[in-house]
């Protein structure tokens, strides 16, 4: 199949994919989660910096969060799942993840991009956080399942309680 002869990815698609990898945060089903991701996957969180604009480079620059492929998203979850982080500690964190005006951009072939906004509410020592923001994302419809091969995560929060990690957004 060609890129001209790809099928139309619909919205309805695209949100049963954005809310299934959002049930799976929510769930705690990491390895399941890890599985909406292309190997050669960039995972970027940018920081905001002193003139309140976003970094541009993940490599030169501060981020909060970036993996230049999955082995990075592998990695954290065993961390999760081995308790090797101070973020994960028990108790454990509740989450819901709440996904809104998701929107198609572009559609080249069996990849599009993707924009919505998002909130989480997350749950731990007795106290409840927002965390919200704006996501893109380049997805792969060519195969069995959908894959993300782009994700970057704008975080809107001025301010943070606890280190953010992947189920915060």
């Amino acid at each position: 199949m060609t890129a001209t002869d790809a099928r139309t990815v619909t919205l309805e698609e695209v949100r049963e994919f954005l809310h299934r990898e959002a049930r799976y945060l929510d769930d705690r089903e990491f390895e399941r989660w890890l599985e909406c991701y292309h190997p050669d996957v960039e995972f970027w969180m940018p920081a905001w910096d002193d003139d309140d604009e976003l970094t541009t480079d993940p490599r030169t620059e501060i981020s909060l969060i970036y993996y230049a492929n999955r082995g990075g998203l592998e990695d954290r979850v065993f961390r999760i799942r081995t308790d090797r982080s101070a973020a994960t500690s028990i108790p454990e964190p509740r989450t819901g993840h709440n996904i809104t005006n998701v929107e198609i951009l572009e559609q080249r072939g069996d990849r599009v991009d993707l924009r919505f906004n998002w909130f989480t509410l997350y749950y731990r020592y007795q106290t409840v956080d927002t965390y919200f923001g704006t996501s893109f994302y380049t997805v792969d419809f060519s195969g069995d399942q959908p894959l993300i091969t782009s994700k970057k995560i704008v975080l809107k929060n001025d301010y943070v309680h606890h280190v953010v990690d992947i189920y915060h957004v």
